[in-house]
């Protein structure tokens, strides 16, 4: 299967992370680089415990230091005497630094735990850097090799990274804008994401309902999961177990599920609600409730599509931009929650939602309540399609065409197979 294909994304074609290396100064035996990790996703951030990147060195390379960022091992440095580096392995993992690192082993985009916002959501906080001495390396730009097999986790695998580049070196600009420096050398690795590769099975659902119905379209049974009382994969939280709190937060056990026991077994539910019907306008409200017990999301954001976005009128407590990825088609819409408001998740609980309404004008040529026209077509949640129910469960007006079409084909039926039966016992 070609891994490129597969992770192809049509909502935002162009969406990738590129990891930029500028060598800025040469070494008596290697560089000084900063390495940029730039995330120009449209609506996939990286959420928290953050980004680790890795790589396998072509020669016999070692750190000697590093600023905004550290290896996760030191390795086998014991050929060293003295000065000891601060990493001798051929393949070393680098993570970010966390917040409150003191400034003199800061840089410039470092030190945010990992975390990187997602283009759409704000472009000066969607990328992370950190910078590298490297020895044993060479001095020149035909005797330095870049390195290989990139790989990026954030923070789990579904990043797939492609061989390092040489391009044109990075031009820097002075403060005072009068005068342009470069990098002595320069090369970029880019990485696609692929939910494939992320996980198996998916980690959001979608429910409905609407004013005009009474039925509650519940999570599609077994969306992210079933319920298995035999399986740690399938094991769950009940939320009624006396003490949850010390249930919940029992040390010792990191890697045990904690979502909440549902039908459908997802840490994150998006409902979509038809809730009022104006002359000229309709509202519909959503809401995302967290059943993880483990997991805040922050900089969660919301991506659906739907064919009245071209007419969204007003928007409460959300932000709201629209993703055009082919021109003169706008029905695809991310949110996402306001700064030190909503935009934090919580896990689950009785704060674990958050929730705003869309106001809609009515284009007369197009707007219709039938036939499940109300509801969207898809809904992503973190940059991850959420399981929605099956077209034939959606709400329907009560005198919708099709359902009186269902009703007289099965009285036809009764009253056709009560003929038979009174003829044949005539």
């Amino acid at each position: 299967m070609n891994v490129y294909a597969e992770a192809y994304d049509a909502l935002d074609p162009n969406g990738n992370i590129t990891i930029k290396w500028d060598l800025m100064t040469w070494n008596p035996d290697g560089y000084v680089a900063v390495v940029t990790i730039f995330n120009f996703q449209q609506y996939r951030h990286i959420q928290a415990p953050g980004w680790t990147l890795g790589w396998t060195w072509a020669k016999k390379e070692v750190i000697w230091s590093m600023m905004g960022g550290q290896t996760t091992e030191q390795g086998d440095c014991s050929k060293y005497k003295g000065n000891i580096p601060h990493c001798c392995k051929k393949d070393p993992t680098v993570v970010d630094l966390l917040p409150g690192t003191p400034y003199n082993q800061q840089i410039a985009n470092c030190c945010k735990g990992g975390v990187i916002s997602s283009w759409a959501q704000d472009p000066t906080t969607a990328l992370s850097s950190f910078q590298l001495s490297v020895g044993a390396a060479g001095t020149t730009n035909k005797t330095v090799r870049v390195p290989k097999n990139f790989t990026l986790k954030a923070p789990g695998p579904g990043y797939t990274c492609g061989p390092a580049k040489v391009g044109k070196p990075t031009k820097f600009i002075t403060s005072d804008k009068r005068r342009v420096t470069q990098a002595m050398m320069t090369w970029n690795v880019t990485c696609t994401y692929s939910q494939f590769l992320a996980q198996k099975t998916p980690t959001c659902c979608v429910s409905l309902s609407s004013f005009y119905n009474e039925t509650i379209v519940s999570c599609p049974t077994c969306a992210c999961g079933c319920q298995n009382n035999g399986t740690e994969s399938g094991s769950c939280i009940n939320p009624k177990t006396p003490h949850l709190a010390s249930v919940v937060n029992t040390p010792g056990k990191p890697n045990r599920p904690m979502v909440q026991c549902t039908s459908h077994m997802c840490p994150i539910r998006v409902h979509w609600h038809v809730k009022l019907n104006y002359k000229e306008y309709w509202r519909v409200k959503i809401t995302i409730t967290n059943f993880n017990y483990a997991m805040n999301y922050s900089l969660w954001n919301l991506v659906v599509q739907h064919p009245n976005f071209d007419n969204l009128t007003q928007l409460f407590s959300f932000y709201y931009k629209s993703l055009t990825p082919y021109e003169g088609l706008n029905d695809t819409a991310m949110l996402w929650g306001i700064k030190f408001y909503n935009d934090f998740l919580s896990e689950a609980g009785p704060n674990g939602n958050v929730q705003s309404e869309l106001l809609f004008r009515k284009d007369a040529s197009t707007f219709t309540f039938e036939k499940g026209w109300a509801f969207p077509r898809r809904i992503y949640f973190n940059g991850d399609n959420c399981v929605m129910p099956p077209p034939d469960a959606y709400p329907w007006l009560p005198n919708a065409s099709s359902r009186p079409v269902i009703s007289l084909l099965r009285s036809a039926i009764i009253i056709l197979a009560s003929w038979v039966f009174l003829l044949a016992y005539a």
